[in-house]
């Protein structure tokens, strides 16, 4: 059937691994007629973890696109990772979805996750509510996760669902509290109707007394209704509901199990009633010809769609994009805003997991996908020629985590460029680069887990099996006092011989790059000789002569020398100035510079005390701490980059997951004597070995 675009819903599952996104995805599937059989997570059958790394690894490592038909709605559902390796496919969910449903547990409660959605949602001042999973299982605390979300977030969070509990402590059923229904369910899963048990009585006045305050402050044409005491009918509820989660004023609470099913028919009938439409909202911001504009949700504009995400393997390229004005039809040509490349859509679908179904179009505010585009990205905007208006898109997390990696079979290192590149398609969260200074590549993403998955997919998809291990530090050498040494290169051999002689005074300069002047009396060398001994001396600054490392603050004077009017050649003097830079370096008190980095580590208040103490056993100092807000301080401080290799993850065990942080290059200082020991006799071992 044909959609409007007022009869649809985007909505994203949030929440901390583990809390049952993956499996309320399957149950909403199921309870919608979808799918027939429900699959579960530890047999590897769900409709949305389907990547074969998911499945061994019984966790979302992607965010999967899905869609339910309920009544005369369409429901596009994306199911995200809840692990912070694989916050770059939350960032592409949240810009497709209108809404989120934040998952959290009856035994485990909200999780750090839980708390990080509800961050990334009030960012965007999207709409939300809760799911409270495994209310039917065994050491389930439903009332203590419902008091854990009102602690946290306040008492906006608004209880739909009372769960009823046997003698035992058992949920046997649910109390609609907008529709005053109650239904049990027996040992064989059996759903009835029935009536809410007699000593519920109070708790649920109670409860529907909340809800109805709720209402009345959110609708302000209800409040004089409540303020009398005449009861609301369900539709003016559902209104009074629907005005207050799209204002951010209410954030309802349904509670049930993915396993029977239970309340997730009351959690559907919320998603369809309650939350918005993709025209339920402002227009989107874009630009156009360098000016911001908005994109009106326009069933009848001129075509202009965003890319979310994009699944590359060995057999093609998948784009999932949202129509934010317009439609999308077959054959279709749109523009690529970023690239200018004209992209014709071919056939279009709509995504069932894994399982694409061929379309005829894509309404406004409707999500499909399209294959084989030629240089489109995630990110990327495509509209029509006639407005070319490059939609607002989405941040991506800055790669913390850096490893080199290696192949185990010699030779294969364009291998491994090429299947990261196409995995960096698919996944733009992580970088790759190749280290000049010391020749290693470069892998960069959220953490241990990331990377671990991404060599795995490098086996998986395209046959190449890789190392990863800690990147060298980029150290430097200088002196600290100045010499003056000759440097004389004589060669005969039968005919023409070469024959070059200098004297250099090396002494501390004042920049970073090598500084080189010439003070010669008398011509005792030649000008058009200068450039060559320049030129060996900046070849010779490459490696110091500690442990290798590029020389820098260095000034090299040329003072004297002589020349020989015939055997004098260019290279001579290049190779006198060698001999010269290596016969005086180790005398000019050479000593090894270390990076320093700037941090700015965002942790809550109570994580302060270990993570400073963190930073100070890490050679580091702090600057100073200033509030962000919501409970958080950044510490502002500077640490040897060779300490804080693994810094993603240890951060995240220090704060249980809360912390994050940001790393730039600062400057390069003198390293501490044990620790140049360290480099140099490890630098020492690599040239033996070599």
């Amino acid at each position: 059937m044909g959609y409007q675009t007022k009869n649809i819903r985007n909505i994203c599952l949030l929440g901390h691994g583990g809390s049952g996104k993956t499996s309320l995805a399957e149950a909403l599937l199921k309870v919608t007629g979808m799918i027939d059989r429900q699959g579960k997570v530890v047999d590897g059958n769900t409709v949305s973890d389907y990547d074969a790394e998911e499945i061994k690894r019984q966790n979302s490592i992607s965010a999967t696109t899905m869609y339910a038909k309920y009544k005369d709605l369409k429901i596009n559902i994306i199911d995200t990772p809840g692990f912070f390796d694989f916050v770059g496919e939350v960032y592409g969910a949240l810009a497709a979805a209108d809404a989120g449903v934040i998952v959290a547990t009856a035994k485990d409660g909200l999780g750090v996750g839980g708390e990080k959605a509800w961050k990334y949602l009030s960012d965007r001042k999207m709409a939300r509510m809760f799911f409270i999973s495994k209310v039917d299982e065994e050491n389930a605390r439903y009332k203590r996760t419902f008091a854990e979300l009102r602690e946290k977030f306040g008492n906006n969070v608004c209880p739909m669902i009372a769960p009823i509990f046997d003698a035992e402590s058992r949920c046997i059923g649910i109390v609609d509290l907008i529709t005053r229904e109650a239904f049990s369910y027996d040992a064989k899963g059996n759903f009835a109707e029935c009536a809410p048990p007699a000593d519920m009585a109070e708790e649920l006045e109670t409860l529907y007394a909340a809800v109805d305050e709720a209402i009345a402050l959110a609708a302000e044409d209800l409040m004089e209704k409540w303020d009398a005491g005449i009861p609301f009918t369900e539709e003016e509820k559902i209104q009074g509901l629907r005005t207050g989660i799209r204002e951010l004023s209410i954030f309802p609470v349904f509670t049930g199990s993915t396993i029977t099913g239970l309340g997730v028919k009351s959690l559907l009938r919320a998603i369809g009633d309650l939350l918005p439409s993709p025209c339920d909202f402002a227009a989107r911001h874009g630009m156009l010809n360098g000016e911001e504009v908005d994109i009106a949700c326009d069933p009848a504009g001129e075509t202009c769609a965003l890319v979310y995400k994009t699944v590359s393997d060995q057999y093609g390229k998948f784009s999932f994009f949202k129509v934010l004005a317009g439609k999308v039809t077959p054959d279709m040509t749109l523009t690529n805003v970023r690239t200018g490349t004209a992209e014709k859509m071919n056939r279009i679908y709509v995504m069932q997991g894994k399982k694409s179904e061929e379309v005829t179009e894509i309404i406004c505010g409707d999500i499909g996908a399209v294959g084989k585009l030629t240089d489109t990205k995630t990110g990327d905007s495509l509209c029509s020629p006639k407005r070319l208006v490059a939609a607002k898109g989405f941040r991506l997390p800055v790669s913390c985590y850096s490893q080199a990696i290696t192949p185990k079979t010699e030779g294969q290192e364009d291998k491994i460029s090429t299947g990261l590149s196409r995995l960096n398609e698919e996944d733009p969260s992580f970088t790759l680069a190749l280290n000049p200074e010391t020749a290693q590549l470069i892998l960069s993403g959220q953490g241990d887990v990331h990377l671990d998955v991404l060599c795995a997919k490098l086996k998986g998809r395209y046959g190449v099996e890789v190392n990863l291990a800690p990147a060298r530090v980029p150290y430097r050498e200088k002196i600290r006092k100045k010499v003056r040494v000759q440097g004389r290169h004589k060669k005969q051999s039968g005919g023409a011989g070469q024959f070059g002689d200098v004297w250099v005074e090396f002494e501390p300069g004042d920049t970073e790059e090598m500084i080189f002047e010439e003070k010669i009396v008398g011509g005792s060398v030649p000008r058009n000789f200068f450039p060559a001994v320049e030129k060996g001396l900046r070849e010779s600054c490459r490696y110091g002569v500690l442990a290798g490392f590029p020389v820098v603050f260095l000034k090299a004077t040329l003072v004297d020398g002589s020349y020989h009017p015939v055997d004098s050649k260019e290279i001579a003097f290049t190779t006198a100035a060698t001999l010269a830079y290596k016969a005086g370096l180790p005398d000019a008190s050479p000593t090894l510079l270390e990076p320093i980095a700037t941090l700015n580590v965002t942790v809550p208040d109570a994580f302060m005390g270990d993570v400073i103490g963190d930073i100070n056993k890490r050679r580091g100092r702090v600057l100073g701490m200033n509030p962000a807000g919501d409970g958080d301080q950044v510490v502002e401080a500077e640490a040897p980059m060779a300490e804080l290799s693994s810094y993603a993850i240890d951060l995240r065990s220090m704060t249980q997951g809360r912390g994050n942080f940001t790393l730039t290059f600062a400057r390069y200082e003198e390293a501490p004597p044990h620790v140049q020991e360290k480099v140099i006799a490890e630098a020492k071992k690599a040239r033996e070995e070599k």
